[in-house]
């Protein structure tokens, strides 16, 4: 999934190793870059016809659409077609034409996918779907899942940053400074809990004077600026990792709204001037 991945737990080494495992299985599915994925399938048969996908793949799509709903398509599955002229990483980038992302745009859009009886079809040719901003969760709650029927009282599963925690005692999280990523700005204490954090501090792009994101608007077509950290604490991986990505594109005000309706979700959102928000629940000491 291009990320590391770490696994503490009080179990035997053999038994981490069915946790890596599951991983590695989890990756063969939702890559974007094999052919021979679900996702590739999907992605090569767009405009064509309908591909039938395990059952675990067409139930995270039908929770992605869940939370392309809720987040008023902030966050959205099909919004690889705009990834894919926003290389960040890339040496030699450069800003794409209007042209360009209104040609992405048009193949933009997580209505247009259809879901039948396990199976799931993208209706137009250059329509592409991606779970690059929630399958690292998805894989960390398995792995946990997999732990936990192993018997491992306690542990975190460390998705790049991404924490999938478990245990009687909470565990200590550091929230690093988004100007300085050697300083720690908060610790919360995390029990039974995920913790997922977006920043524009590791792949961004300037101009103008102004940073952007590697988060992507799938509403503009546009990279999202004026937002440096937004972290996430909810029950699942999945969850936060979506999540995370969905308040960084709507915003201090549209995202705490949302996360304050949602049972047992949190939020700290840091903005260009370093104003902190917090959801409701949130208590600073």
């Amino acid at each position: 999934m291009g990320s590391e991945f770490e696994l503490i737990a009080n179990i035997p080494e053999a038994q981490l190793q069915s946790a890596v495992r599951e991983i590695q299985r989890i990756e063969t599915l939702l890559t974007e870059f094999n052919d021979t994925s679900v996702t590739g399938k999907i992605n090569t048969q767009a405009g064509v016809h309908p591909v039938t996908v395990p059952a675990e793949v067409f139930q995270l799509i039908q929770r992605c659409q869940h939370l392309s709903k809720i987040t008023q398509g902030a966050f959205d599955i099909t919004s690889s077609a705009l990834k894919q002229l926003w290389k960040f990483k890339d040496r030699g980038f450069h800003w794409p034409a209007s042209a360009q992302i209104a040609s992405a745009l048009e193949n933009t859009g997580y209505q247009h996918i259809q879901l039948n009886e396990q199976q799931v079809f993208l209706p137009k040719k250059g329509m592409r779907i991606g779970f690059g901003a929630i399958g690292k969760g998805y894989a960390a709650d398995k792995a946990k899942a997999l732990l936990q029927a192993h018997g491992a009282t306690s542990g975190v599963i460390n998705a790049s940053g991404d924490l999938s925690t478990w245990g009687p005692a909470p565990w200590k999280v550091g929230i690093v400074h988004p100007d300085n990523t050697a300083e720690m700005l908060f610790w919360i204490p995390v029990k039974n809990a995920a913790v997922a954090t977006s920043g524009n501090y590791e792949q961004y792009v300037e101009r103008e004077g102004i940073r952007y994101s590697h988060n992507i608007d799938p509403r503009k077509g546009l990279p999202v600026p004026y937002v440096k950290s937004v972290t996430v604490i909810s029950p699942s991986a999945e969850l936060s990792d979506a999540l995370a990505t969905a308040v960084t594109v709507m915003g201090a005000k549209a995202g705490m709204d949302l996360v304050n309706q949602l049972p047992d979700v949190h939020c700290i959102f840091i903005d260009e001037d370093n104003k902190i928000y917090r959801s409701a629940k949130i208590k600073m000491n």
